[in-house]
Protein backbone atom coordinates (compact mmCIF):
# COMPACT_ATOMS: atom_id res chain seq x y z
CA UNK A 1 0.00 0.00 0.00
CA UNK A 2 0.87 3.38 -0.59
CA UNK A 3 2.18 6.36 2.09
CA UNK A 4 -0.57 8.97 2.10
CA UNK A 5 -2.77 9.93 5.01
CA UNK A 6 -4.04 6.34 6.15
CA UNK A 7 -1.05 4.81 4.09
CA UNK A 8 -3.19 4.14 0.84
CA UNK A 9 -2.33 5.37 -3.04
CA UNK A 10 -2.00 4.09 -6.45
CA UNK A 11 0.93 3.13 -7.93
CA UNK A 12 1.72 6.09 -11.15
CA UNK A 13 4.64 5.20 -13.38
CA UNK A 14 7.27 8.11 -14.84
CA UNK A 15 9.99 8.25 -16.70
CA UNK A 16 13.27 9.08 -15.49
CA UNK A 17 15.73 10.21 -18.23
CA UNK A 18 19.51 11.55 -18.28
CA UNK A 19 19.59 15.18 -19.80
CA UNK A 20 23.50 14.40 -21.67
CA UNK A 21 24.64 11.87 -24.06
CA UNK A 22 22.01 11.47 -26.70
CA UNK A 23 19.24 13.24 -24.41
CA UNK A 24 21.69 15.68 -24.50
CA UNK A 25 19.37 18.01 -26.32
CA UNK A 26 15.70 19.81 -25.38
CA UNK A 27 13.74 18.94 -28.58
CA UNK A 28 14.83 15.34 -28.02
CA UNK A 29 13.72 15.01 -24.37
CA UNK A 30 10.67 16.93 -25.49
CA UNK A 31 9.82 14.70 -28.50
CA UNK A 32 10.47 11.62 -26.05
CA UNK A 33 8.04 13.17 -23.50
CA UNK A 34 4.88 13.30 -25.91
CA UNK A 35 5.86 9.40 -26.77
CA UNK A 36 5.43 8.75 -23.14
CA UNK A 37 2.22 10.85 -22.15
CA UNK A 38 0.92 8.84 -25.40
CA UNK A 39 1.84 5.29 -24.03
CA UNK A 40 0.04 6.60 -20.78
CA UNK A 41 2.82 7.14 -18.59
CA UNK A 42 1.83 9.27 -15.30
CA UNK A 43 5.03 11.49 -15.40
CA UNK A 44 8.21 12.55 -16.93
CA UNK A 45 11.31 13.35 -15.15
CA UNK A 46 14.85 14.57 -16.18
CA UNK A 47 18.47 14.20 -14.59
CA UNK A 48 19.42 17.59 -13.29
CA UNK A 49 23.67 17.18 -14.22
CA UNK A 50 25.80 20.39 -15.64
CA UNK A 51 28.46 17.74 -15.65
CA UNK A 52 28.85 13.89 -15.05
CA UNK A 53 31.93 11.51 -14.08
CA UNK A 54 34.42 14.15 -15.75
CA UNK A 55 33.45 13.02 -19.24
CA UNK A 56 33.26 15.57 -22.10
CA UNK A 57 29.68 15.33 -23.98
CA UNK A 58 26.56 17.09 -25.20
CA UNK A 59 24.23 18.12 -21.88
CA UNK A 60 21.35 20.41 -21.63
CA UNK A 61 20.57 22.60 -19.27
CA UNK A 62 17.38 20.40 -17.49
CA UNK A 63 15.58 23.85 -16.88
CA UNK A 64 15.62 24.73 -20.75
CA UNK A 65 14.62 21.29 -21.37
CA UNK A 66 11.98 20.65 -18.73
CA UNK A 67 10.39 24.56 -20.34
CA UNK A 68 10.16 22.78 -23.83
CA UNK A 69 8.63 19.44 -22.26
CA UNK A 70 6.13 21.85 -20.21
CA UNK A 71 4.87 23.26 -23.69
CA UNK A 72 4.88 19.65 -25.43
CA UNK A 73 2.63 18.18 -23.14
CA UNK A 74 -0.69 18.39 -21.57
CA UNK A 75 -1.11 15.39 -18.52
CA UNK A 76 1.76 13.91 -17.45
CA UNK A 77 3.86 15.48 -14.44
CA UNK A 78 7.24 16.80 -14.98
CA UNK A 79 10.11 17.55 -13.13
CA UNK A 80 13.97 17.32 -12.50
CA UNK A 81 15.07 13.98 -10.47
CA UNK A 82 17.33 15.86 -8.72
CA UNK A 83 18.29 19.10 -8.37
CA UNK A 84 21.22 20.03 -6.30
CA UNK A 85 19.51 23.06 -4.55
CA UNK A 86 23.11 23.80 -2.80
CA UNK A 87 24.56 24.47 -6.08
CA UNK A 88 21.21 27.11 -7.02
CA UNK A 89 20.07 30.37 -5.65
CA UNK A 90 17.44 30.04 -3.61
CA UNK A 91 15.57 32.88 -5.12
CA UNK A 92 16.37 31.72 -8.81
CA UNK A 93 15.09 28.33 -8.08
CA UNK A 94 11.47 29.91 -6.46
CA UNK A 95 11.51 31.87 -9.78
CA UNK A 96 12.09 29.17 -11.65
CA UNK A 97 10.00 26.49 -10.12
CA UNK A 98 7.13 29.04 -9.87
CA UNK A 99 6.80 30.11 -13.64
CA UNK A 100 6.60 26.27 -14.55
CA UNK A 101 4.46 25.47 -12.06
CA UNK A 102 1.91 28.24 -13.68
CA UNK A 103 3.24 27.22 -17.32
CA UNK A 104 2.68 23.34 -17.07
CA UNK A 105 -0.70 24.27 -15.58
CA UNK A 106 0.06 22.64 -12.00
CA UNK A 107 2.02 19.50 -13.41
CA UNK A 108 5.65 20.22 -11.96
CA UNK A 109 7.14 18.42 -8.69
CA UNK A 110 10.49 19.41 -7.21
CA UNK A 111 12.97 17.04 -6.77
CA UNK A 112 15.96 17.92 -4.35
CA UNK A 113 19.42 16.47 -3.06
CA UNK A 114 22.80 17.67 -1.96
CA UNK A 115 24.33 16.76 -4.97
CA UNK A 116 27.22 14.71 -6.24
CA UNK A 117 30.45 16.59 -4.21
CA UNK A 118 32.91 16.05 -7.02
CA UNK A 119 31.85 16.40 -10.41
CA UNK A 120 29.47 19.42 -9.66
CA UNK A 121 31.14 20.68 -6.43
CA UNK A 122 34.74 20.40 -5.68
CA UNK A 123 35.73 20.61 -9.50
CA UNK A 124 33.89 23.67 -10.05
CA UNK A 125 34.71 25.37 -7.08
CA UNK A 126 31.63 25.09 -4.88
CA UNK A 127 31.74 23.95 -1.51
CA UNK A 128 31.51 20.68 -1.22
CA UNK A 129 31.58 19.29 2.48
CA UNK A 130 28.78 17.10 3.32
CA UNK A 131 27.62 18.94 6.03
CA UNK A 132 27.57 22.07 4.17
CA UNK A 133 25.59 21.03 1.08
CA UNK A 134 22.94 19.56 3.90
CA UNK A 135 22.87 22.89 5.75
CA UNK A 136 22.55 24.78 2.47
CA UNK A 137 19.79 22.58 1.36
CA UNK A 138 17.80 22.31 4.58
CA UNK A 139 18.00 26.63 4.36
CA UNK A 140 17.32 26.63 0.73
CA UNK A 141 13.97 24.47 1.18
CA UNK A 142 12.84 26.88 3.80
CA UNK A 143 13.26 30.28 2.05
CA UNK A 144 12.40 28.56 -1.34
CA UNK A 145 8.99 27.53 0.32
CA UNK A 146 8.83 30.88 2.07
CA UNK A 147 9.27 32.53 -1.57
CA UNK A 148 6.24 30.28 -3.31
CA UNK A 149 3.72 31.64 -0.78
CA UNK A 150 3.63 35.29 -2.68
CA UNK A 151 3.63 36.70 1.25
CA UNK A 152 6.40 39.09 2.30
CA UNK A 153 9.20 36.86 3.84
CA UNK A 154 12.26 36.94 5.73
CA UNK A 155 14.79 34.73 6.44
CA UNK A 156 17.89 34.65 8.46
CA UNK A 157 20.47 31.65 8.41
CA UNK A 158 24.01 30.81 8.49
CA UNK A 159 23.90 30.58 4.52
CA UNK A 160 21.03 32.94 3.04
CA UNK A 161 19.50 35.91 4.05
CA UNK A 162 16.53 38.08 2.73
CA UNK A 163 14.36 41.01 4.44
CA UNK A 164 10.78 41.62 3.32
CA UNK A 165 10.94 39.80 0.07
CA UNK A 166 7.64 39.02 -1.74
CA UNK A 167 7.57 37.18 -5.15
CA UNK A 168 4.67 36.90 -7.06
CA UNK A 169 2.50 35.14 -8.23
CA UNK A 170 2.43 31.95 -6.06
CA UNK A 171 2.44 28.53 -6.76
CA UNK A 172 -0.12 27.56 -8.73
CA UNK A 173 -0.32 24.14 -6.43
CA UNK A 174 -1.22 24.75 -3.03
CA UNK A 175 -0.34 24.30 -0.45
CA UNK A 176 3.01 24.30 -2.64
CA UNK A 177 4.78 22.26 -5.44
CA UNK A 178 5.04 19.02 -4.07
CA UNK A 179 9.14 18.62 -2.67
CA UNK A 180 10.61 15.29 -3.33
CA UNK A 181 13.66 14.53 -0.88
CA UNK A 182 16.58 12.11 -2.63
CA UNK A 183 18.53 9.96 -0.49
CA UNK A 184 20.91 7.24 -0.05
CA UNK A 185 19.98 4.62 2.14
CA UNK A 186 21.17 3.46 4.44
CA UNK A 187 22.33 6.80 5.16
CA UNK A 188 19.55 8.65 7.78
CA UNK A 189 19.83 12.60 7.48
CA UNK A 190 18.22 12.92 3.62
CA UNK A 191 15.22 10.50 4.78
CA UNK A 192 14.43 12.45 7.95
CA UNK A 193 14.67 15.83 5.65
CA UNK A 194 12.56 14.21 3.36
CA UNK A 195 10.06 13.63 6.25
CA UNK A 196 9.30 17.32 6.51
CA UNK A 197 8.20 17.34 2.94
CA UNK A 198 6.30 15.98 0.34
CA UNK A 199 7.84 12.96 -1.17
CA UNK A 200 11.08 10.83 -0.62
CA UNK A 201 13.13 9.25 -3.27
CA UNK A 202 15.89 6.76 -2.30
CA UNK A 203 18.53 7.07 -5.87
CA UNK A 204 20.53 3.82 -4.84
CA UNK A 205 21.20 1.37 -2.13
CA UNK A 206 24.10 1.71 -0.43
CA UNK A 207 24.81 -1.84 0.10
CA UNK A 208 25.42 -2.37 -3.46
CA UNK A 209 27.26 0.22 -6.10
CA UNK A 210 24.92 1.47 -8.55
CA UNK A 211 22.14 -1.24 -7.39
CA UNK A 212 18.07 0.31 -6.75
CA UNK A 213 16.55 -0.58 -3.48
CA UNK A 214 15.08 -3.28 -2.61
CA UNK A 215 11.00 -3.71 -1.46
CA UNK A 216 12.62 -4.35 1.65
CA UNK A 217 14.47 -1.40 1.98
CA UNK A 218 11.76 0.62 0.57
CA UNK A 219 9.80 -1.21 3.44
CA UNK A 220 12.47 -0.39 5.87
CA UNK A 221 13.02 3.44 4.61
CA UNK A 222 8.61 3.58 4.79
CA UNK A 223 8.82 2.86 8.66
CA UNK A 224 11.96 5.09 9.52
CA UNK A 225 10.26 8.53 7.42
CA UNK A 226 6.78 7.60 9.43
CA UNK A 227 8.57 7.75 12.88
CA UNK A 228 9.61 11.31 11.71
CA UNK A 229 6.45 12.76 10.24
CA UNK A 230 4.57 15.38 12.03
CA UNK A 231 1.88 15.78 9.29
CA UNK A 232 -0.53 13.04 7.79
CA UNK A 233 -0.56 15.24 4.37
CA UNK A 234 0.14 13.44 1.09
CA UNK A 235 3.40 11.76 1.27
CA UNK A 236 4.85 9.59 -1.81
CA UNK A 237 8.04 7.21 -1.88
CA UNK A 238 8.88 6.66 -5.46
CA UNK A 239 11.81 5.17 -6.57
CA UNK A 240 13.40 4.11 -9.77
CA UNK A 241 14.07 0.47 -11.58
CA UNK A 242 13.83 -1.08 -15.22
CA UNK A 243 11.41 -3.48 -17.02
CA UNK A 244 11.18 -5.40 -19.62
CA UNK A 245 9.10 -3.89 -22.29
CA UNK A 246 8.62 -6.67 -24.21
CA UNK A 247 7.62 -8.94 -20.81
CA UNK A 248 4.43 -6.93 -19.79
CA UNK A 249 3.92 -9.72 -17.12
CA UNK A 250 7.93 -9.61 -15.75
CA UNK A 251 7.41 -5.88 -15.84
CA UNK A 252 4.29 -6.37 -13.73
CA UNK A 253 5.26 -8.78 -11.63
CA UNK A 254 8.72 -6.34 -10.38
CA UNK A 255 6.51 -2.88 -9.83
CA UNK A 256 3.81 -5.05 -8.04
CA UNK A 257 6.33 -5.98 -5.31
CA UNK A 258 7.07 -2.02 -5.13
CA UNK A 259 3.43 -1.15 -4.87
CA UNK A 260 2.88 -3.91 -1.86
CA UNK A 261 6.00 -2.39 -0.02
CA UNK A 262 4.73 1.19 0.15
CA UNK A 263 6.30 2.62 -3.31
CA UNK A 264 3.71 5.07 -4.74
CA UNK A 265 5.73 6.17 -8.15
CA UNK A 266 7.96 3.68 -10.29
CA UNK A 267 10.86 5.71 -12.32
CA UNK A 268 11.38 3.70 -15.37
CA UNK A 269 15.46 4.18 -15.18
CA UNK A 270 16.59 5.08 -18.76
CA UNK A 271 20.05 6.02 -19.30
CA UNK A 272 23.49 4.89 -20.66
CA UNK A 273 24.31 1.89 -18.04
CA UNK A 274 21.04 0.43 -18.78
CA UNK A 275 22.18 -3.00 -20.79
CA UNK A 276 18.75 -3.74 -22.10
CA UNK A 277 18.55 -0.82 -24.72
CA UNK A 278 22.46 -1.27 -26.03
CA UNK A 279 21.84 -2.40 -29.31
CA UNK A 280 23.42 -5.82 -29.67
CA UNK A 281 26.53 -6.09 -32.42
CA UNK A 282 24.93 -5.60 -35.88
CA UNK A 283 22.30 -3.64 -35.10
CA UNK A 284 22.19 -0.07 -36.37
CA UNK A 285 19.31 1.57 -34.33
CA UNK A 286 20.24 4.45 -32.64
CA UNK A 287 20.38 4.33 -28.98
CA UNK A 288 18.28 7.13 -28.49
CA UNK A 289 15.62 4.90 -31.19
CA UNK A 290 15.84 2.16 -28.57
CA UNK A 291 14.46 4.29 -25.84
CA UNK A 292 11.84 5.85 -27.36
CA UNK A 293 10.83 1.98 -28.08
CA UNK A 294 10.84 1.09 -24.47
CA UNK A 295 8.70 4.71 -23.46
CA UNK A 296 6.21 3.59 -26.38
CA UNK A 297 5.68 0.35 -24.35
CA UNK A 298 3.65 1.69 -21.97
CA UNK A 299 4.01 1.62 -18.21
CA UNK A 300 4.46 -1.78 -16.14
CA UNK A 301 1.31 -1.93 -14.98
CA UNK A 302 0.71 -4.45 -12.48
Amino acid sequence: MGFVGKFEKPMKYAINIINFGECGDALTLAGLARNAETAGWDGFFVWDHIAWDGRTMPMVDPWIALTAIATSTRRIRIGLMVTPLPRRRPWKFARETVSLDHLSGGRLTVGVGIGNAQAEFRNLGEAAELKTRGSMLDEGLQVVNGLWRGERYSFEGEHYTLKDAQFLPATLQQPRIPIWVAGTWPNKAPFRRAAHWDGVFPILSGTSSGAYPTPAQIRQIIDFVQGHRKSDGPFDVSVQGTTPGDDPEQAAETTAKYAQAGVTWWQEAINERRSDLIAVPGDRTPWIETVRWRIQQGPPCY
